[in-house]
């Protein structure tokens, strides 16, 4: 993007006044967003209103200010230890055809990464599951997703995310751990709700820059926009319509999520849902979605299975967490296993089921904490991990 293109198209979108709808409206009647500063007010009077049509005559402030900084970040890439940097607008090449077709496109996006990924035909040809729950996860949903994300990848899917706690930060880490320096699509993608300068929330800093290096970092918002609540919500439409499918891990019933899941559903696209234990609040938000014609998800080939794929590309026959099942000798899952179940249970109830005393109980709990085949929950609770 040449520098007064650039200059067009943020000035435009920092009129005070002129959302995406009427900023579309703006480029369908006159084309460019030049041509529609070229305007008199009488001809933009008949694309929108009277207040936007004299704001559109009027240099928002600071946009000579970010102009200055968009374009030094945009060229900092020029050093080779930088991810490569781009930024794109409606209409251009290397805009995501799948996000184009929404209801609600950005008008511009904001991409880092490697410069392989920053290329037209690999939008094109790149299949995408949105990945997506709660920010306070339980010890199981988060390696749901972790684990999840690891198998997707490993058959081609690019894992798309909000780079949130909890079940986001697993999602991208589950699909890191399967990318490749030989890879062809990203990893994954993280789309932020802050300008790419800004990395929310800050201990995701290291995640981000590895995000960086294996996959994509998006955003609609300008450089320098701190993390406000609203547009987290705003950004979940580009999560969702990015992907051809959309997996909530975990879910409370108002949980943020379930907006992405509701965005996935109104763009055409398919809901997935992993049910959990009846009596975890993590988990009714997922129920909520099956009762309402969501996916139950038990395997990876679930979602293999709902999503258009190339016949000719690997897809895995299980789960991780079944892989891991088969790994281990059955004698492993002895009756302490069993009388944990899969929900959290307090060391009382544990005694009760196993007529074990407590110091035997202690001992056996943190061997297996140590194996991560049990995890520690708040209020002295154990849950027993996987299908360990």
């Amino acid at each position: 993007m040449e520098r007064d293109e650039l200059a067009a198209w943020l000035r435009l979108t920092l009129t005070p006044g002129v959302g995406n709808l009427s900023a579309r409206r703006l480029l369908t009647a006159f084309g460019l967003p030049a041509n529609v500063f070229a305007q008199p007010i009488h001809a933009l009077q008949t694309c929108c209103s009277a207040a936007q049509a004299s704001a559109l005559q009027t240099i928002p402030a600071g946009w000579a200010s970010l102009l200055d900084t968009t374009w030094a970040w945009l060229h900092a890439s020029d050093r080779p230890e930088t991810p490569a940097r781009a930024i794109v607008a409606l209409g251009h090449p290397l805009y995501p055809p799948a996000l184009f077709q929404t209801e609600d496109p950005p008008l511009m996006l904001y991409m880092m990464g490697p410069a392989r990924f920053l290329q037209p035909s690999v939008f094109a040809q790149m299949r995408c599951l949105a990945m997506v729950g709660s920010r306070n996860p339980t010890p199981q949903g988060q390696e749901n997703a972790r684990q999840f994300a690891n198998t997707l990848r490993g058959a081609g899917l690019t894992i798309v995310s909000g780079l949130a706690l909890g079940i986001d930060a697993a999602a991208h880490e589950g699909a890191l751990t399967a990318a490749t320096e030989h890879d062809t699509t990203p990893a994954t993608i993280a789309v932020v709700g802050t300008g790419l300068d800004r990395v929310y929330p800050r201990q995701h800093l290291d995640l981000a820059r590895r995000i960086a290096a294996q996959g994509l970092l998006v955003s609609e918002y300008p450089l320098g926009t701190p993390p406000l609540a609203a547009n987290f919500p705003k950004r979940n439409r580009i999560i969702s319509g990015l992907a051809q499918g959309t997996l909530v891990v975990e879910a409370a019933p108002a949980s943020g999520s379930l907006i992405t899941a509701r965005l996935a559903s109104e763009q055409g696209r398919e809901v997935f849902a992993i049910p959990g234990s009846i009596h975890s609040i993590q988990s009714r938000g997922c129920h909520a979605l099956i009762r309402q014609g969501a996916k139950l998800v038990e395997l990876a080939q679930d979602v293999l299975e709902e999503l258009p794929w190339p016949a000719d590309v690997a897809r895995p026959s299980e789960t991780p967490q079944a892989a891991a099942c088969t790994e281990a000798p059955e004698t492993e899952c002895d009756a302490l296993l069993t009388a944990l179940g899969f929900d959290p249970i307090g060391m009382d109830a544990l005694q009760a089921r196993t007529g074990y005393d407590t110091a035997t109980l202690q001992v056996q709990l943190l061997e297996m904490e140590l194996a991560g085949a049990v995890s520690r929950l708040p209020g002295g609770l154990f849950q027993r991990m996987g299908c360990a």
